[in-house]
């Protein structure tokens, strides 16, 4: 999976200063209405609806949150680094600092699984997430990500 066609560069965000888990993905909403022409407050209520049946922190100080979004024609995406690690209730309790939000059309729904497969491969290459905590822009974060990338 080329996960370049559905995190873009510009998708990109470092410095994100929020204070809760729920002010991030509000950031992530305002973020993604403005680079996929989606409503904020769809975006928002579909994160907050599905991070209501479980946190999508997946633990290492990561988190994937994702949803389902009406008018979400291809599988889209944004990478975020956040200014201070926030408890998203990971799995492993360890503060999120990176999120990788995920939007998908109903007719996409299937595809979550295999994108956070290539993400969760691509985050055990040596060196990737360590990389991506040390880039100083988001251009830099980006391509630490998609470093030697062979998903």
């Amino acid at each position: 999976m080329d996960l370049s066609m559905i995190i873009r560069p510009e998708h990109s965000f470092i410095g994100v200063s929020v204070a809760t888990k729920w002010r991030g993905l509000q950031s992530i909403a305002e973020k993604a209405a403005a680079a996929f022409g989606i409503e904020e407050k769809k975006i928002l209520q579909a994160l907050e609806s599905r991070e209501g049946l479980g946190s999508t922190g997946i633990g290492n100080g990561v988190a994937v949150p994702h949803a389902v979004v009406e008018g979400m024609t291809h599988p889209r995406g944004l990478l975020v680094r956040f200014a201070r690690p926030l408890d998203f209730e990971a799995v492993d309790d360890v503060p999120t600092d990176i999120a990788f939000a995920l939007l998908f059309g109903e007719a996409n729904r299937g595809e979550y699984l295999n994108v956070l497969a290539a993400i969760a491969r691509q985050l055990q290459t040596p060196g990737v997430l360590a990389a991506m905590r040390q880039a100083r822009t988001a251009e830099e974060l980006y391509s630490d990500f998609l470093a030697d990338s062979r998903v």
